[in-house]
């Protein structure tokens, strides 16, 4: 493959957030993989962007299983040999307004399994092509719940836990990682859609918009960083 042809991966890429960065980063002539655990509902997607002559494929990948991860990168190892960018998208939010300590711990264990070691085993599984060629750009799409100050505040417990180890998770791989590979966090901001509701003041388009700057930055570009809007805030 031609290393001026960028590959990226998007998780959760078949609804809200996801699919408006798959659309925005091919518009942007990558090579987009959109990964989602629901094969119908992923061909579905993919070929409604293909029919707009948008450079789309589809591979499934469920966040919650790791061998359904390893499957996914084996195969995009196979079928691209590369990796530039790969946005951490896939989430939840299972919250039911009950205190941490008065929630089923369920409600905590699968929010932490989705949206703190699904990207962390996403991240394990295809930096290994990042390192191979010495470049990418990770993106974890984080929350303003997941700042430390937003521990003070009771309600979204368990949401608010996942994105704060998520951020933790950023900055410490930004410590780790050589070469010219950058992982950032960003807060999309309230957004429109399933989880979101339908009262959200953004967009995803406009929540897209905010966050794929981030998958272009040049070496100089920021690297551990949490950010809205293209402004870093704090963790």
């Amino acid at each position: 493959m031609s290393s001026d042809i960028k590959v990226a991966l998007v998780t959760g890429g078949n609804r809200g957030i996801g699919y408006e960065l798959v659309k925005q980063l091919a518009l942007k002539d990558f090579k987009v993989i959109l990964a989602s655990r629901d094969p119908e509902m992923g061909h579905e997607t993919t070929q409604k962007l293909k029919e707009s002559h948008l450079d789309v494929s589809f591979v499934v990948m469920d966040v919650d299983n790791q061998e359904s991860i390893r499957q996914a990168a084996i195969t995009v190892n196979e079928q691209y040999g590369r990796l530039d960018v790969l946005i951490n998208n896939a989430g939840v939010y299972l919250d039911d307004n009950k205190k941490l300590v008065s929630m089923d711990p369920s409600i905590l264990e699968r929010t932490m399994t989705t949206n703190f070691f699904g990207a962390y085993h996403v991240i394990r599984s295809f930096i290994p092509l990042m390192e191979e060629q010495g470049y990418g750009r990770i993106i974890n799409i984080s929350s303003e719940y997941g700042a430390l100050s937003e521990m003070s505040y009771p309600g979204a417990g368990a949401y608010k836990l996942s994105k704060l180890v998520l951020n933790g998770l950023t900055q410490l791989i930004s410590a780790e990682i050589n070469d010219d590979i950058k992982i950032n966090a960003v807060d999309p901001g309230w957004v429109s859609s399933d989880m979101g509701g339908p009262s959200a003041p953004r967009t995803p388009k406009q929540a897209a918009e905010s966050i794929l700057w981030l998958a272009t930055i040049g070496p100089e570009g920021p690297n551990g960083g949490f950010f809205r809007d293209g402004k870093r805030i704090d963790w």
